[in-house]
């Protein structure tokens, strides 16, 4: 059962789906039935709910604003129902999105005591390295992101976390060698090309006699392994890179050299928060 009108349900469900024909699955009906109810409810309004386009449906901003009433009111479903008839909380979804580094050394560890605690809860951990988290909140695919705090817009609730902060990591089988050396002969490993983090780190220090080659590799597990390998050195994050400098195959080059990031946990304002969003945010944003 669901409080939501039918054309509300259509309009949820091509937000999660993406795509017209795959909401229709999603709701038992045609292509058609689905479109129509997505039509009236522009007319309803008197705005224009979705763009439409090859790759699939994307929110307008009105089609955003009305995406945080239908969350509210999908938060206050559940618990209105077991009011009504005596029965458990229906099942709760959400997705958290943010960095590779970030989400497994802090933001998954931090939620998994509150996913025991709520049996209805299902959580989708969502590790975007190269889409915009801020994009992820705007869509409604993601209902919380972690994100650097100059991207967190004014329509968002927020609260800053601790800074991540970056340390210059390399293979142990360089430690014998100087940092000078290392510098002027050793390639970077970075993400992409616009993944200025280990070059920002050595500009802070003033280290201007360094390698131009650089290397990258959009997946965080992949570039620390062409670190361990000996291929180049980068900047990681002191909790990333913190299971791999127990296990000896890397070090830190220097541990007087550091850069720290801000970084926040963002969501959009609910009128009502429902206990087990407030338990997530208590706990993602409590510092350990």
């Amino acid at each position: 059962m669901s409080l939501l009108s039918p054309s509300l349900e259509a309009f949820w469900a091509v937000v999660q789906k993406g795509t017209v024909l795959e909401a229709a699955k999603m709701v038992d009906l045609t292509q058609t039935g689905v479109t129509q109810r997505i039509r009236s409810l522009e007319k309803q309004l008197g705005v224009t709910l979705f763009t439409r386009s090859r790759k699939g449906m994307r929110l307008t901003s009105e089609g955003e604003s009305l995406l945080r009433y239908v969350q509210a009111a999908r938060d206050l479903e559940g618990e209105t129902l077991s009011t009504l008839g005596g029965k458990k909380i229906t099942v709760q979804e959400i997705c958290i999105s943010g960095s590779s580094a970030l989400m497994r050394s802090r933001i998954i560890p931090k939620a998994s005591g509150v996913m025991k605690k709520y049996s209805q809860l299902r959580v989708r951990f969502d590790l975007s390295d190269s889409e915009s988290v801020i994009g992820k909140l705007k869509s409604g695919f993601a209902q919380i992101g972690a994100l650097p705090v100059n991207q967190v817009g004014k329509e968002l609730d927020s609260k800053t976390l601790s800074p991540e902060r970056y340390y210059l990591f390399a293979s142990t089988a360089w430690k014998k060698r100087k940092l000078e050396d290392i510098f002027a002969k050793e390639s970077i490993v970075d993400f992409d090309p616009n993944d200025n983090v280990t070059l920002d780190l050595l500009k802070k220090y003033k280290i201007t006699k360094i390698s131009k080659h650089r290397h990258y590799a959009n997946n965080i597990d992949a570039l620390a392994s062409l670190v361990v390998d000996g291929v180049g050195f980068s900047a990681l994050t002191e909790e990333f890179a913190r299971p791999f400098v127990k296990s000896g195959s890397l070090f830190c080059l220097s541990p007087e050299m550091h850069l720290d990031s801000a970084v926040a946990l963002a969501w959009y304002p609910r009128s009502e928060m429902p206990p087990y969003f407030k338990s997530l945010l208590e706990a993602l944003t409590k510092k350990s």
